[in-house]
């Protein structure tokens, strides 16, 4: 190989070179699937995953409307798809501007709910000034990011879906957070240290996200400094989840999982192709135009088996089906860093059994699990109960505490943990900053912090 082609492979070609857009408070934002600054330039698959292709700053709002006094950068960068593939990925960073601890201060992964297939639902754009995503999750997780900021963390929110909105696929979500990660470090006027602590926190389809950054951690980047994670509700099994949800309340998530899916494993795709009815390919099709809360919505209650043309139970049970549910489960890895899992008992989306079977398998495996299993909650309520608990744990694995030797699993309810509403009523003072567009200041809330 001569000069010329080494320096191709090494992805040097890059370095310094990516082009930046300066902040336009002019123009809307624009779909990610329309937005060509999402479309990675020729060449970029000769790059290192993490390289950072492209980058732009622009304006945030909470619910798009609610301008907020933060400056965001998003990056787009070199990332791999479910089969190795090279694939472009956009983060967005957000860095507090009255940061503690200056550039070696911890960095915080978020990994939200995007729970669909629709670009309308991607942090890089339901997070964004202008932007309409109602029924978006990542809009209402903004609050939670911003109790990071409020904690002088730096915060990379990745588009973990990828951006064909691939909810449910396996491995991949781990390397776009981990290249998301590695993205933030190489771009210079962040100015993050490598050495910084870095966690990961991720609720339902968030903490499943997590849950393959943590699995893919130790082969795919080991290099970076991770030091904890936080998984709430990572959906363990979806396959054991989809026969929970079809015909509930919730009967539009595992629609969804099964239209996104359908892009990345061929057979799959045939299976639809062959047993699904016109209705069921068309209902298929619109929902992946859907915000989250849009195809739940629509599909209360709806039953996949009446929209095939034989017993729903009989196709699920076809290889090439049970090929897909086995893929995408968790536990393929043990985590190789220490792990909160965060799990209702009564919940209604997830099995909390699925998420026992996680957490043992973790266990067996090496890692220095924590488990809360919670009493009282439910799926929605345990988010936003569990923050305060998450936050604790977080600063004590930046500031390299080794986790609690109580690592069993507990019934002890965060509702009835008086810690819990100390750090509600911070989150409450966060939140009503954000909701009225105020400066996220960390020193009034001091008093609140532990």
């Amino acid at each position: 190989m001569d000069s010329g082609n080494a320096a191709v492979s090494t992805g040097a070609e890059w370095i310094g070179r990516a082009p930046h857009e300066e902040l336009d408070r002019t123009s809307r934002p624009v779909l990610p699937r329309h937005d060509p600054f999402h479309v990675p330039p020729p060449g970029f698959e000769h790059a290192r995953p993490g390289t950072v292709l492209r980058s732009r700053d622009v304006e945030l709002a909470f619910l798009g409307r609610v301008p907020q006094k933060l400056t965001a950068t998003q990056l787009l960068y070199r990332s791999t798809d479910l089969n190795g593939q090279p694939m472009g990925a956009v983060t967005t960073v957000i860095v507090p501007p009255d940061r503690a601890g200056g550039s070696r201060g911890p960095i915080l992964s978020y990994q939200c709910a995007i729970d669909a297939v629709a670009s309308r639902c991607f942090p890089s754009y339901a997070l964004r000034r202008g932007a309409k995503a109602i029924g978006a999750l990542a809009q209402f997780e903004f609050l939670l990011i911003s109790a990071a900021l409020a904690e002088g963390w730096a915060v990379s929110v990745p588009d973990h879906e990828g951006p064909q909105g691939i909810w449910g696929a396996p491995y991949e979500p781990g390397y776009h957070v981990l290249d998301g990660l590695r993205a933030a470090l190489n771009y210079e006027p962040l100015n993050l240290s490598t050495d910084a602590p870095i966690g990961l926190w991720g609720y339902s389809g968030g903490g499943l996200a997590s849950a393959w950054a943590t699995e893919v951690y130790a082969d795919y980047a080991p290099e970076l400094h991770l030091v904890g994670a936080v998984l709430g509700s990572p959906v363990g099994d979806l396959g054991h989840t989809f026969r929970r949800l079809n015909g509930s309340f919730f009967s539009g998530l595992p629609a969804l999982v099964v239209a996104a899916l359908s892009h990345v494993y061929p057979d799959l795709d045939r299976v639809i192709s062959q047993h699904v009815t016109p209705e069921g390919k068309a209902m298929l099709a619109e929902i992946q135009d859907l915000t989250t809360a849009h195809a739940v919505l629509k599909l209360i209650r709806k039953d996949m088996g009446t929209m095939v043309d034989e017993p729903l139970e009989n196709i699920l049970r076809t290889p090439e089906v049970q090929h897909v549910f086995d893929s995408i489960k968790l536990g393929t890895a043990a985590p190789s860093i220490p792990v909160l899992i965060v799990q209702a008992v009564y919940d209604e989306l997830i099995s909390v059994a699925d998420i026992d079977a996680l957490a043992e398998t973790y266990s067996a495996g090496g890692t220095d699990v924590t488990y809360h299993r919670d009493l009282l909650s439910e799926h929605l309520l345990l988010h936003p109960l569990s923050a305060p608990m998450t936050l604790r744990w977080l600063r004590d694995r930046f500031a390299g505490k080794p986790p609690s030797s109580k690592r069993s699993r507990t019934k002890w309810p965060t509702m009835l943990n008086p810690s819990t509403y100390r750090g509600m009523l911070r989150l409450g003072l966060i939140s009503a900053r954000v909701m009225t567009g105020r400066r996220l200041d960390r020193r009034p809330l001091s008093a609140l912090d532990r």
